[in-house]
């Protein structure tokens, strides 16, 4: 019986508990070597500079949960972040118009994204690659590449440079906010259940009755509005808007999502796993500012981190195989 248990348990659930390992890890090194890693002040920050990451990574969870992926996001996110100085600067809109425009210009890149995806039946890698270009090259023709939108008002900067009382930042709560809604959407109802079966097999969902083209067109549309959320989180904590706002940032959104055990292929994976990913690369990062270690160093480590995970998990499922053959070999020569 406890054979049977240990080998059913599903990818993420290891995950999790690797990804708490790399966490202790982490903070164990990084409290002798960075300056002031180890106090509260510095756990807030982690959490301030995480919030865009953290919103793409738990809107891609249930995107690649259908067996797909959004490659677009980090240049949605630099088109929505300029489109909202635009919208307010040039065309002298209120911040909290712009903004709300800014979140339905996200839902209609994601909406683009899930119309070629679901109609036309195109690979999401290839059409998310090409909206990654697209997007970006909006962005870089709305500004001609030079221009630079800053001095926005003091109300929608505290959103992204403020504090709350005892120091939380004034942007987490929307951030924990997201997240609890995507825990409850893909761990706690009926559609999270649907996601998890069109990844397994979209065909085998149609035959259940599941809408899965309504599904994945809303998983995208979805991921798209995160983007223009993380947008203004971003231009609220840095203060400026320029084209090249998110470069880069799809792939560290995938990253964490990867590490937290949910399957690239679909229909296996954890919205608590993507947290821990999520928390795993930003105190790997931070730590490592704060030991004055060069740069570059994060991004050798995040992909020595996503590698020896799918390593991992690679190797955990060939020793499973074995284990289940071995288990059945055993059952069929003992004696009846």
């Amino acid at each position: 019986m406890s054979t049977a248990i240990s080998v059913g348990k599903p990818s993420w659930w290891r995950s999790e508990f690797f990804l708490v390992g790399v966490l202790l890890l982490e903070i164990a090194i990084f409290s002798r070597t960075g300056s002031n890693f180890a106090t509260a002040i510095n756990a807030l920050e982690i959490v301030r500079l995480s919030a865009e990451i953290g919103l793409l990574a738990v809107w891609m969870t249930p995107v690649v949960l259908t067996g797909g992926i959004d490659l677009s996001v980090g240049s949605l996110l630099g088109l929505c972040a300029v489109c909202f100085g635009k919208l307010w600067r040039d065309a002298g809109l209120p911040w909290p118009v712009a903004a709300a425009a800014t979140l339905v210009l996200g839902a209609l890149g994601g909406g683009l994204n899930a119309m070629l995806i679901t109609r036309l039946r195109l690979p999401p890698l290839i059409v998310t690659l090409g909206s990654l270009s697209l997007f970006r090259g909006l962005a870089e023709a709305i500004t001609r590449g030079v221009d630079n939108f800053t001095g926005f008002p003091s109300g929608f900067l505290d959103w992204g440079q403020g504090y709350l009382v005892g120091g939380i930042p004034a942007q987490a709560p929307v951030w924990i906010a997201v997240a609890a809604g995507v825990i409850v959407l893909v761990h706690y109802t009926v559609f999270g259940r649907a996601l998890r079966a069109i990844g397994h097999s979209p065909e085998g969902a149609r035959y259940a009755g599941i809408a899965v083209n309504r599904c994945v067109a809303w998983v995208y549309v979805l991921s798209g509005t995160a983007a223009g959320l993380a947008a203004l989180v971003y231009v609220a904590r840095v203060g400026q808007a320029k084209a090249d706002a998110g470069t880069g940032y799809e792939l560290l959104a995938i990253t964490a999502v990867v590490l937290g055990g949910t399957s690239i292929f679909g229909g296996t994976g954890s919205v608590w796993g993507t947290l821990l990913g999520v928390a795993s690369l930003a105190v790997l990062r931070n730590g490592l500012q704060l030991s004055d270690q060069p740069g570059e160093l994060a991004g050798i480590l995040t992909g020595v981190l996503l590698l020896g995970a799918l390593s991992a998990e690679v190797g955990f499922k060939k020793f499973s195989a074995r284990r289940r053959a071995s288990v059945t070999l055993a059952s069929s020569n003992s004696p009846s």
